[in-house]
């Protein structure tokens, strides 16, 4: 099952994909008399998602298809949802993009940081780069997103899923000139808070894919696209921390909170420039695909008009 957000009519209403469109949240309350949230965020943390699911496998698929849709070519995609409680990224996850700032991939703990909710943006915005001087050198992370479905402590590996609710694509932007320039190491750590928490950098969406439509997450390929060609790519089952370690080890530090963000990590990072492109694509075995995500780039000192 895979959910999206539109943006309709000056909203941002939440859907599930058919083959001919989307079907809102609202559209399925009327034709059902339900009364499911009908933003993203709420659905997750009502914890409706699992049910769900198993309506849609049990024969909603067919029901979706006969209700009123919005065709594909009138869906506007928004990101999945704008104000989860934390976003939680994982850095150097592959040992090539280790070696892109010098560094050896973390191998107790993972290489971990939050990131605020507002430098959220969806597919299609504009990835803005910075207009701080020092600012030089922008990248893009290609990374799979883990969705945490509900809140949690001290979640097995074993059992990592039930805490999950879906996958999505994710773009993270991290400025690399000011975590490679400081004089004590390269990518000091102490830089990681400024260096990626500028505006418009972090994309999500514009899919949720629930579980059951990916058997093995670590058959899953990860490809970082560069204005349409692929730059690097890499299967998760060569991170270094797998989904399920990440979900259970956090679980017993942090916790989870439903609606968390849990970007796992990208094949390499690619720098980024006035007009460029940035994607994010997710493929796995037996035809299985993820809607890309992309993004268009705009270099805020080459454009002072822009705000």
């Amino acid at each position: 099952m895979r959910f999206v957000t539109l943006k309709l009519d000056g909203r941002e209403v939440a859907g599930i994909r058919t083959s001919r469109g989307v079907v809102t949240l609202a559209a399925l309350n009327e034709a059902k008399g339900t009364s499911y949230p009908t933003d993203l965020l709420s659905l997750i943390q009502a914890q409706e998602i699992p049910a769900l699911t198993a309506w849609y496998n049990a024969g909603g698929r067919e029901e979706l298809e006969e209700m009123a849709t919005i065709p594909r070519e009138k869906c506007i995609f928004g990101p999945l949802y704008r104000h989860p409680k934390r976003i939680f990224g994982i850095g150097l996850n592959y040992k090539d993009h280790a070696g892109d700032i010098g560094s050896a991939a973390p191998t107790g703990f993972p290489g971990s940081f939050f990131k605020m909710a507002d430098t959220l943006i969806g597919p299609g915005d504009t990835i803005q780069l910075p207009r701080l001087k020092e600012a030089v050198r922008t990248t893009a992370e290609a990374e799979l997103g883990v969705v945490l479905g509900r809140d949690c402590r001290d979640v097995s590996e074993e059992d990592w899923q039930s805490a999950i609710v879906g996958y999505t694509t994710i773009l993270d932007m991290t400025e690399e000139s000011i975590l490679k320039g400081n004089e004590f190491v390269a990518g000091n750590p102490r830089y990681l808070t400024i260096v990626k928490n500028f505006p418009t950098f972090f994309s999500f969406g514009p899919e949720l894919v629930t579980p059951d439509e990916v058997p093995d997450v670590l058959a899953l390929e990860v490809q970082s696209v560069h204005n349409g060609a692929i730059y690097a790519k890499n299967t998760v089952s060569n991170m270094t921390h797998r989904p399920a370690r990440l979900v259970s080890l956090h679980s017993s530090i942090q916790g989870w909170y439903a609606g968390d963000v849990l970007s796992t990590g990208t094949p390499r990072a690619f720098p980024l420039q006035d007009g460029d492109v940035a994607e994010c694509r997710i493929y796995g075995p037996n035809g299985f695909e993820m809607e890309p995500l992309i993004n268009p780039v705009t270099d805020l000192k080459k454009h002072p008009e822009l705000d």
